[in-house]
């Protein structure tokens, strides 16, 4: 009989970050959860259904994962993965918005970012979503 192989596991690590975005905890959620919206600010395709255990994709590709909790203004669960992470490895993403002052505070928790591409990873929340993000919504402000 042959032997089962063995599934690799994965070294990882949490992100968190808490940013304050300028613009209400609407206008962020909606910003992340409409395709066009969101690929408007990232400059990358986006597809979304807006609905539990629905599947997505973002950075034209290079994320894909599934909706596993919405509450609309306040929080998003996904499971997510990077296309060049370990074959079938997914963290689980949580984005909670709150209302904060003058716009939102945006809490992420990112656990099982494999471990090799986590700097990456943090650092790329701040450049690819946060910061083109504040862009943009000052962008339709004017």
């Amino acid at each position: 009989m042959a032997k089962a192989a063995k599934a690799t596991k994965v070294r990882t690590r949490t992100l968190r970050q808490t940013v304050d975005i300028e613009a209400a905890p609407r206008e962020v959620y909606e910003a992340y959860m409409d395709p066009a919206k969101h690929a408007a600010f990232t400059g990358d395709e986006a597809r979304f259904a807006r609905r539990k255990g629905a599947r997505f994709s973002a950075g034209g590709g290079y994320i894909d994962g599934k909706l596993l909790e919405l509450v609309p203004d306040k929080r998003i669960v996904q499971t997510w993965r990077g296309s060049d992470w370990p074959e079938g490895h997914y963290s689980e993403l949580a984005l909670t918005l709150k209302k904060f002052e003058d716009g939102t505070r945006l809490t992420l928790v990112q656990k099982g970012v494999p471990i090799d591409q986590a700097d990456e990873i943090d650092a790329g929340w701040h450049e690819f979503y946060w910061e083109p993000l504040r862009e943009w919504l000052r962008g339709c402000r004017m």
